[in-house]
């Protein structure tokens, strides 16, 4: 299982997302990650499509989650940035070559697709089970009470370089 660095960006930015108190500009939060602003962009234009974060225009335009950070899991964010298709695809490789089964007798997968099935069901489960909210609680139990409480200040501070306490991960 690969995912793309999008889906880390993407994640990172809806916890921000949960500190927020206003729209948060996408240049603002390349600036707080120190990434591309123009990959960004296209991270958060992902998950503006799925439905997870609305853009607000204007001169305090930016940014902001569509709904409380326990309804969105991270499985909606990769889904969201890196699509929802499955990780294995069967292509039936059984049915080709010298000694090919026949069709007819390949009425259900094979071994490897079962288990490549159940592997990534057991993948979405898990991400299905943590949310955004998770994240944020762990964020603050692993860097203590002030880590978002510092990037909500710097978020909402000028956009001179300051510094602040940064989620890492």
């Amino acid at each position: 299982m690969k995912l793309s660095g999008g889906v880390e960006w993407a994640l990172h930015c809806c916890v921000v997302l949960t500190t927020a108190t206003e729209p948060v500009p996408a240049a603002r939060l390349a600036e707080l990650h120190d990434v591309s602003g123009s990959y960004l962009a296209k991270q958060l234009q992902a998950l503006s499509r799925a439905g997870l974060v609305t853009s607000v225009q204007g001169k305090a335009g930016g940014y902001v989650l569509t709904r409380a950070p326990e309804l969105i899991t991270i499985l909606d964010v990769v889904a969201a940035v890196d699509g929802a298709q499955p990780a294995f695809v069967c292509t039936e490789i059984r049915q080709r070559g010298p000694l090919a089964a026949a069709q007819e007798a390949c009425t259900r997968p094979c071994p490897i697709a079962r288990a490549m099935a159940g592997a990534d069901a057991a993948w979405r489960a898990a991400l299905q089970a943590i949310t955004i909210a998770d994240l944020a609680r762990s964020v603050d139990d692993d860097y203590g009470p002030t880590a978002l409480a510092g990037i909500r200040t710097w978020l909402s501070g000028p956009n001179d370089g300051d510094t602040a306490v940064v989620e890492q991960g």
